[in-house]
């Protein structure tokens, strides 16, 4: 009997520790697990991964006893916790829509290289030069920054291209745009500053037909969008200020292809011009020559394709969208040079109309001037608002959907006091005569000591 006791007292022992077991397994559902590991850092889901193997490992050890329903109940628990860490395991493909953090697909901190295109004649050279791939190596955070925000919007507009739809709004389309570059960077801009370390760079660009530039919805906007339209899609997504500015155009009727086409190529042989030491006017005489030799019917009626003469390419510096050159799209006399270690969008317009854009419609898109005048603000709002534009945006364009995504209110007369005093600068749309159509494609291009990158090249365009 002394011997059946102490067998009884060993087992109720064994009963209580396996009882406490059971109270710490922790049973995920492995759906939940995935979406909880597209959320997260990289390096957050890294940590994450291996305390759930240390946790197995402990729930493996204490279902080691003995008992046959007992046992036969962990074996059960035990493979649940098999599931659980298959399903945690960082995605490897991006989600639909996409809402992955591109850091946890590339974890090794490595991005794609875009288009990389040797330099022509005298700066050949470059290609091998020791010197000059020193320089190169040197750059890798920069690089990987553009790369990332490259790829980020690749991700991007692949996916809306392929999803954008007659009968959609603008509104819609334009933050379904917004929301997944904030999903990718990881940034989603609701806290103070965030939007300055990556994300958004600019307003997201739905322009219609003759509306060539600058349109973004704002609230209450509610056009949508008909299979007869012609839409310019042009965003930008940046990381650490560094930013990429990417435009394409589609249409649903084969009517406009032409017209897409001309644009394209005006903007591929920009590229192709482009390099260290070459002349913007040479680069704007070539996309016009580009352009204009091709023509588009449209409902049985012939027209020319026009380069949008006061449109331009730009330089791009960090945080500054626009920076102090300009790339014309037609023959100029301009001497400017394009120089080593800059950044270019190269864009294009090309249009049925007048070929040349005035302001018109009600403005969406501003952004604080880098070189803002310190001038006294007599009204509150205005001052309170500045204060909001220097924590959240910097010299980034924003639009007014974004201060109400802030939760700013009657902000109206503050920010128009801001564009009155040279503070903030306002870019109204840019339209071409109504009933013509234009098209937009663009890319951005890093002039490396090496190499021209074409940073934001993609298998779409």
């Amino acid at each position: 009997m002394g011997n059946l006791s102490e067998l009884s007292s060993v087992t109720d022992i064994m009963a209580a520790q396996t009882a406490d077991a059971l109270k710490n397994l922790k049973v995920k559902d492995p759906e939940a697990v995935i979406a909880s590991a597209a959320a997260a850092k990289s390096s957050e889901n890294g940590n994450a991964a291996e305390a759930e193997d240390s946790d197995d490992d402990e729930d493996e050890k204490g279902a080691n006893g003995e008992g046959g329903t007992d046992g036969a109940a962990k074996k059960k628990r035990k493979r649940k916790k098999k599931t659980k860490k298959a399903g945690g395991a960082n995605p490897t493909k991006q989600s639909s829509p996409p809402r992955v953090l591109l850091s946890t697909l590339f974890p090794s901190g490595e991005y794609p290289i875009g288009q990389e295109v040797e330099y022509m004649d005298e700066n050949l050279y470059r290609t091998t030069n020791e010197e000059k791939r020193h320089l190169d190596r040197v750059n890798n955070d920069f690089l990987q920054e553009y790369r990332q925000g490259a790829e980020i919007h690749r991700q991007v507009r692949q996916y809306a291209a392929q999803n954008i739809k007659p009968g959609q709004s603008l509104t819609e389309i334009a933050e379904g745009i917004e929301d997944s570059v904030r999903a990718l960077t990881g940034h989603p801009g609701l806290e103070e500053g965030d939007n300055i370390k990556g994300g958004i760079a600019f307003p997201t660009g739905v322009n219609l037909d003759h509306i060539a530039a600058h349109y973004s919805p704002n609230a209450g906007n509610k056009t949508i969008l008909s299979k007869d339209n012609v839409m310019k899609v042009d965003f930008g997504v940046h990381i650490n200020g560094r930013i990429v500015d990417s435009a394409f155009t589609m249409s649903f009727d084969p009517m406009y292809d032409n017209l897409l086409e001309a644009v394209r190529e005006g903007t591929n042989t920009g590229i192709k011009e482009a390099g260290i030491d070459v002349r913007m006017g040479d680069i704007g005489a070539a996309i016009q020559e580009t352009m204009e030799s091709y023509e588009v019917e449209i409902n049985g009626e012939t027209f020319p394709v026009k380069c949008i003469r006061n449109l331009n390419g730009h330089d791009i510096r960090q945080w500054e969208i626009h920076g102090g050159k300009s790339v014309p799209i037609v023959k100029s006399n301009d001497q400017t040079k394009m120089e080593e270690g800059e950044v270019f969008a190269i864009e294009t317009f090309g249009s049925t109309g007048n070929g040349y854009v005035r302001d018109d419609y009600e403005t969406s898109h501003y952004a604080k001037r880098p070189d803002a005048p310190n001038v006294p603000l007599r009204i509150a709002s205005a001052s309170k608002l500045l204060s909001v534009i220097n924590k959240n945006f910097g010299t980034l364009p924003f639009c007014r959907r974004y201060l109400d995504r802030l939760g700013q209110e009657k902000y109206l007369l503050g920010l128009n006091n801001l564009v009155s005093s040279g503070i903030v600068e306002a870019y109204p749309p840019l339209v071409d005569k109504k009933g013509s159509y234009t098209a937009q494609f663009e890319h951005t291009i890093l002039l490396r000591p090496t190499v021209k990158e074409v940073i934001s090249r993609g298998d779409d365009y």
